[in-house]
């Protein structure tokens, strides 16, 4: 099958970027290395796998991740539709049973007439033809310096965190009790309540224990988002119970009385038999996780199916070399004289880019497959309005004004403010309703594009 456009990475905007082009009537022929060639955080060959966590935020009105969801529903998110079919209860997030989550974008993907899978390791960027970067946070150190080589500098980088997941088997269910905050929501979260003495004690077990040593790297920083939670320990003995551990809205349902601290506990499968420390992304060496996390009421003889891990992830100077569209700018050094790959044929997605999150990785994803179809079938590439979730993502990255880039989730910041003289109680709501309109447009030009082409995915 000849492929107008070539999408490396079947990550959660990868495959989002596939299915987007493929709906478009474009061939794609998708580029996975897993399992040829595996990543320290990975651990299964399914495409969209979640390494960090299965919750993909906050999915209620009034949330700018909600806002977010609700624009990719309306464009046809393969992403959004699977996490939507193995959804577990999680109050007001989406939470996802991760390997049936996985199952599902593949099967789709698999299934699509338009897409050709290739499974193994792309080292250079096509010089010919439509592509769509989407290689993550992990992209290998071939491709890597492929990337380097053509934006003409060194990449950014920065580390990520994940939280253990233990055994429900394993909890002591006399110890904790099951709540959301606020009553709001079902009972879907396991809390781990802590008196004050119980938190002194585990603040300085966890600020004194020892951290894993990472090798091969020549600096180490840290994205505030996934901020380990002993580096947020160390900030002060007050920061975990004002933050992760803060017990608001939670009383006990056996004394009615609000503990000192709580340890949230979030079901990671549909089962409920694995569940995920909220918060505790770690970058401790494992014998003192055991050590310190089995200090937490309910978790004294926890057994661990995950530890808590820490990995780089990689992202590009996107205000130098991206626009609006996700096109790159320009070739820079050798690849600029040799007739490397054409600038504007090039696309990037996902992590990579310089957002945080999943979902904001699937909305670019979303982009990069839609304009890469547009591309192939000669027409204008979109650019999102700023006033859309998915605009405001797109335009932070991409003309992000002053000082050091560093990768962020979607938040109501990036949209523009409202009218001046907006009472504080209305502005939200009016930031909702702009979203809306200008997202009416971007749904009505996409629909008529896909009417056009293959509409049978």
């Amino acid at each position: 099958m000849r492929s107008d456009i070539t999408v490396i990475g079947a990550g959660l905007a990868g495959s989002e970027a596939a299915w987007q082009a493929a709906s478009m009537g474009c061939s794609v022929t998708l580029f996975e290395m897993r399992p040829v060639v595996t990543t320290p955080a990975h651990s299964s060959p399914h495409f969209a796998e979640l390494v960090c966590s299965n919750s993909l935020g906050a999915d209620r009105d009034g949330a700018a991740p909600g806002l977010l969801k609700e624009e990719l529903r309306a464009l046809g998110s393969l992403i959004l539709e699977c996490a939507d079919s193995t959804r577990v209860p999680a109050g007001q997030a989406l939470a996802v049973d991760r390997e049936l989550f996985g199952k599902a974008v593949t099967a789709r993907l698999e299934a699509c007439p338009n897409v050709r899978i290739v499974r193994g390791e792309v080292t250079e960027i096509p010089n010919e033809g439509i592509t769509v970067i989407a290689t993550g946070p992990l992209t290998s150190p071939a491709l890597l310096s492929c990337i380097a080589r053509i934006l003409g500098e060194e990449q950014l980088f920065f580390f990520d965190a994940a939280a253990p997941i233990v055994d429900g088997g394993s909890i002591d269910w006399s110890r904790v009790f099951w709540a959301s905050r606020y009553g709001k929501g079902e009972a879907d979260y396991v809390n781990c309540p802590m008196s004050e003495e119980e938190y002194d004690a585990f603040w300085n077990a966890l600020t004194r224990a020892e951290v894993a040593q990472m090798h091969g790297f020549e600096s180490l920083r840290l994205f505030e988002g996934c901020m380990p939670v002993e580096e947020i320990a160390r900030r002060g003995r007050d920061t975990l119970s004002y933050g992760p551990m803060k017990p608001v809205g939670l009383a006990d349902p056996r004394s009615g009385v609000r503990p000192f601290a709580v340890v949230q506990l979030r079901k990671e499968n549909s089962p409920g038999s694995l569940f995920n420390l909220v918060g505790f992304q770690t970058r401790l060496a494992r014998p003192e996780q055991r050590k310190v996390f089995r200090m937490i009421p309910g978790l004294e003889h926890a057994e661990f199916v995950r530890y808590g891990m820490m990995h780089r992830n990689t992202y590009i100077n996107s205000p130098a070399h991206l626009l609006p569209t996700l096109q790159l700018k320009a070739v820079s050094g050798e690849d600029a004289a040799e007739g490397g790959p054409h600038v504007r044929q090039v696309l990037m997605a996902g992590q990579i880019t310089g957002v945080e999150g999943y979902i904001e990785s699937a909305s670019m994803g979303l982009v990069a497959g839609l304009n890469s179809a547009r591309l192939a079938r000669g027409l204008e590439p979109l650019i999102f309005p700023r006033a859309t979730a998915i605009g405001a993502l797109c335009s932070y990255i991409c003309t992000h004004p002053r000082g050091e880039f560093q990768p962020m989730n979607v938040n109501f910041g990036l949209l523009p403010a409202p009218p001046s003289g907006t009472k504080k109680q209305d502005r939200r709501q009016g930031q909702i309703e702009a979203a809306r309109s200008a997202m009416h447009e971007v749904v009505e030009a996409v629909r008529e594009m896909r009417s056009a082409g293959f509409s049978a995915v």
